[in-house]
């Protein structure tokens, strides 16, 4: 009777083993949005907390990192200017792989997933390989930084219109280059990500689309983190005291009448 019940628990540990394999778990692509861990949705730190495994990228601040259970596998897949510790390609097919063996995979990105995050991109490939995705949004810098340092991205008195922007395009893509003449001219407000490296060829191009010298802008570095630092100028002036201070990415840039309003919200801001 002994002998059969170890050969029972053998043949139900190793169905168990089998039926594990054939079921896919879920991918998630979760916002980590922009550093304030305050800002982390509950449902996004919940699947934090069980999570099996974690792929995380570069901005994801390390209070957030602290969120993550302790037992899972934490994978660093960060991307930086010029310092890629996993492609494109290399990320998409991890979490395919990951799927296969763990119930609960969370993409961890910075911002939200679908905001110049390339969460579509990673969820067409989950999809095409039928794996089961889901997105949990989180609150992207673009509108976070300006807010922390008390600039509205619409005002009656000063915009009506808001066009968020990348500054840096990919070789290849579905067309050549972004429309700053069409911005210009269509846009009050427009805030630009991933801007820095680019900014002296967006202002050459700005204010070839007929932008005042004097149009303010506002650069916001690490924004609502605690090492936020904030750069405010205008079109005319924004290049050089950029060079002259060393301010560099990741930033967000806003552009037009509202940055106005920074020197007398900011001074509100605890």
């Amino acid at each position: 009777m002994e002998r059969l019940a170890r050969v029972n628990k053998e043949i139900n540990r190793r169905d168990a083993e089998l039926s594990r394999s054939r079921c896919l778990g879920k991918v998630y692509l979760v916002g980590a949005g922009p550093g304030d861990p305050g800002l982390m949705t509950i449902k996004g730190k919940g699947l934090l907390e069980c999570a099996d495994v974690v792929v995380y990228d570069a901005l994801v601040s390390p209070q957030i990192l602290l969120m993550i259970n302790p037992l899972a596998e934490k994978i660093d897949a960060g991307k930086r200017m010029g310092r890629h510790s996993l492609l494109q390609e290399e990320t998409t097919h991890l979490l395919i792989e990951k799927a296969q063996t763990h119930a609960i995979v969370v993409r961890l990105k910075g911002g939200d997933p679908f905001v110049f995050g390339r969460g579509g991109e990673e969820m067409e490939d989950l999809v095409g390989a039928g794996v089961p995705v889901e997105v949990v949004p989180g609150i992207t810098s673009g509108i976070a930084a300006p807010a922390y340092v008390g600039i509205p991205l619409t005002h009656r008195a000063y915009s009506s219109s808001v066009t968020f922007v990348t500054g840096h395009e990919t070789a290849g893509k579905y067309r050549p280059a972004v429309n700053w003449k069409a911005l210009a001219q269509g846009s009050e407000t427009i805030v630009i990500y991933m801007g820095i490296h680019n900014l002296p060829h967006i202002v050459e191009q700005l204010l070839a689309a007929g932008l005042s010298l004097q149009t303010p802008v506002a650069l916001v570095r690490w924004g609502t983190r605690p090492e936020q630092e904030e750069l405010i100028g205008t079109l005319e002036t924004i290049v050089a005291q950029v060079e002259e201070s060393g301010f560099g990415a990741p930033a967000i840039a806003v552009i037009g009448n509202v940055v106005n309003l920074h020197s007398v919200l900011s001074k509100r801001i605890a």
